[in-house]
């Protein structure tokens, strides 16, 4: 089932194969296989690799009653951030800088 979970998160963000594969390092032909159940094994890393480009937890794609991370707004926003280039750090001190204002 591990397979269905990766392709019903995928085609909810409305990412091809092709784009999965290319953003997460895995094989395009090894996701396939995994959302058509061929695959039933894969690795914690190539999950990871998955996950983290959906923008989910690892435990999404194992179980069916975990969280899935994001709503779909905040997860556009997120994916409109990482394509516009702003580093990881960067969007932290920016958030800190909007937390500090709000203190005062």
């Amino acid at each position: 089932m591990i397979g269905f979970r990766v392709k019903t998160i995928r085609e909810e963000k409305k990412m091809s194969i092709s784009e999965l594969s290319a953003k997460s390092g895995v094989a395009k032909s090894y996701i396939s296989s995994l959302e058509r159940n061929l695959q039933k094994n894969p690795t914690i890393l190539v999950l990871e690799k998955i996950a983290e480009i959906l923008c989910i937890k690892v435990d999404a794609l194992l179980n069916d009653e975990a969280e899935k991370g994001m709503d779909k707004e905040w997860m556009e926003i997120m994916q409109d951030v990482m394509e516009s280039g702003i580093s990881k750090e960067e969007m932290r001190e920016f958030i800190q800088f909007r937390i500090d204002l709000l203190k005062d």
